[in-house]
């Protein structure tokens, strides 16, 4: 996901505003011949489905008498890792003007969700005629990028015997750095902090944004002023010089590069003027400040296990009053949990096998409590091919089980750290582990649990938690550090904020996206932060 930095010039880059664009180019092969006397012009439809309705977004140019085109013309999308984003690409011979769709043959389409997309970073896929059935030998190939610099710079600066403009003292400098804007004039984009009593200040080291600074144009002239800061805002000019990014990318920890600070009404009033002090750029670096989306692309995946509460305290679940009891619609609000995470996650995980625990169960043949079991009772093979699979193995094993107690979270939580810890050795982002727990209540090992979170805030993983019932759920809400960092019972404190919770009481009559909205919101966030923390770039990326 890319990340824009606030508006304000000092502003810290990396907030959380996804204003992401996903570029899609488009090819086709092997496509169907329409024309008698030529080949088909193709040209392709993007539609986006939009309240169940399938709404077009855009179309390419048409490709003249051409079976095998590559569309020059690129679709941009707005990409929300949290929501289901279906796409349908349906190509047409063009054999009119007409801007009307029937009035053109149709040669196939391909439909699939934007996150199928983007985890693959490239897909070849068959064209479907309307009856379902292959458009011939028709293929459609789409590839995506992600639209945006997400260069920053880092300049450290200093000054050497600045003008001194207080009566009673030295200066207090400050540097400003402008671009120039589209209407000619110069526009500010980032002030340093004010430097006390001194003719030589060393500024902190700032980052921004490349796009900010220059427009991601190491070339384009920048003016940086120096000013002696007064209280009352009247600030003195001190001088001026421009330069460029690719200049001040010359400068070197061990050879510092120098610029003269000039006042230009000084220069013409006096003729042995030789400046107004040097400022010195003590270096320069430009580096990628990855986005969740650059992980993705780059070919990390998002591995996924749940966890689901067996314990008494949900009721029969040949009860209808029972929360694990599987109503006439086939669902109940753990299932709906399940979907609502794992349709979205499922799409980052290339071979969508996933792991789904059990806990707080008594298990056949002798009854012993497990808080760490394979609901399709399969311990060396736990996985469930994709959330259908997840929906099945749960409703197999609910009649062979007997609801027990307590309410354990640790072992799971442990169980998915250990895979995590493995996953520490990578030397790039290849892995990050998601832990959804359905639960219905309380916390019996509070413990033991916050202690296992503390140690998985130093791994590739968050945990999601789903409160289903009308339970209490304050200690949950303590697990989940939004308002202030957890702590284990040594002291400890978690690196990071891992766990996500929300209960379900609240999303029981909104719309089923609501829920993944708000479980997943945090987590795009909280896989960039892991793996900068690790300096660990995507797996492809290209150096700065």
């Amino acid at each position: 996901m890319a990340y824009t930095a606030t508006s304000t010039p000092a502003g810290p880059v990396g907030s959380q505003y996804c204003v992401c664009k996903v570029e899609l180019s488009i090819c086709g092969q092997n496509l169907l011949d329409r024309d008698v006397t030529s080949k088909s012009d193709p040209f392709c439809v993007l539609f986006m489905e939009v309240n169940g309705k399938w709404v077009e977004l855009d179309r390419t140019e048409t490709a003249v008498n051409n079976l095998n085109p590559a569309f020059a013309k690129k679709f941009i999308i707005d990409y929300h890792f949290e929501e289901v984003q279906k796409l349908k690409f349906a190509l047409f011979d063009q054999d009119k003007s007409s801007m009307q769709l029937y009035e053109h043959d149709f040669l196939g389409e391909f439909s699939c969700t934007l996150g199928m997309i983007v985890s693959s970073k490239k897909i070849t896929r068959t064209l479907l005629l309307g009856n379902g059935k292959p458009a011939g030998k028709g293929m459609i190939t789409i590839a995506a990028q992600e639209l945006s610099d997400n260069r920053v710079i880092t300049l450290s600066m200093a000054g050497r015997k600045l003008d001194k403009k207080d009566l009673f003292g030295k200066s207090d400098p400050f540097l400003e750095f402008y671009k120039p804007g589209d209407d000619g004039k110069w526009m500010l984009v980032h002030r340093t902090e004010v430097i006390k009593y001194t003719l030589d200040p060393v500024w902190k080291p700032f980052t921004v944004p490349l796009v900010s600074l220059c427009d991601g144009d190491v070339e384009k002239l920048i003016k940086v002023m120096c000013y002696d800061y007064d209280s009352d805002g009247g600030h003195d000019f001190i001088g001026e010089f421009q330069t460029s990014v690719a200049r001040m990318c010359e400068a070197q920890d061990a050879s510092p590069l120098e610029l003269e600070c000039i006042n230009p009404k000084k220069q013409k009033k006096k003729k042995n003027y030789k400046n107004s002090g040097i400022i010195i750029v003590k270096s320069c670096k430009i580096t990628r400040d990855f986005s969740f989306l650059d992980y993705i692309l780059g070919g990390c995946q998002l591995m996924f296990t749940v966890g689901i509460d067996f314990t008494a305290s949900n009721g029969n679940p040949r009860d209808p009053s029972s929360l694990h009891y599987i109503n006439p619609m086939g669902t109940n609000e753990y299932l709906s949990a399940i979907w609502a995470v794992g349709q979205i996650i499922q799409d980052y995980d290339s071979d969508k096998m996933f792991p789904a625990l059990g806990f707080g169960a008594q298990l056949p043949p002798d009854w012993k409590v497990s808080h760490e079991f394979a609901i399709n009772f399969n311990p060396t093979n736990p996985f469930c091919s994709g959330v259908e699979g997840i929906v099945q193995a749960y409703s197999a094993c609910l009649p062979h089980i007997r609801f027990y107690g307590p309410t354990n979270f640790s072992p799971i939580i442990n169980h998915v750290a250990r895979f995590a810890a493995q996953a520490t050795q990578q030397e790039a982002a290849s892995q990050y582990f998601i832990l959804l727990i359905i639960t219905d209540g309380v916390i019996s090992d509070m413990d033991e649990t916050r202690h296992a979170v503390v140690q998985a805030s130093k791994l590739p993983m968050s945990i999601i938690i789903v409160g289903v019932g009308n339970a209490d759920f304050a200690a949950m809400e303590f697990l989940d550090g939004d308002s202030r960092v957890l702590r284990s019972y040594t002291g400890e404190e978690a690196v990071r904020d891992i766990v996500q919770f929300v209960p379900f009481r609240d999303f029981r009559n909104a719309p089923k996206e609501t829920l993944a909205k708000a479980v997943l919101a945090e987590l795009p966030q909280q896989v960039v932060q892991y793996f900068k923390h690790q300096n660990l770039p995507p797996i492809n990326s290209e150096p700065a």
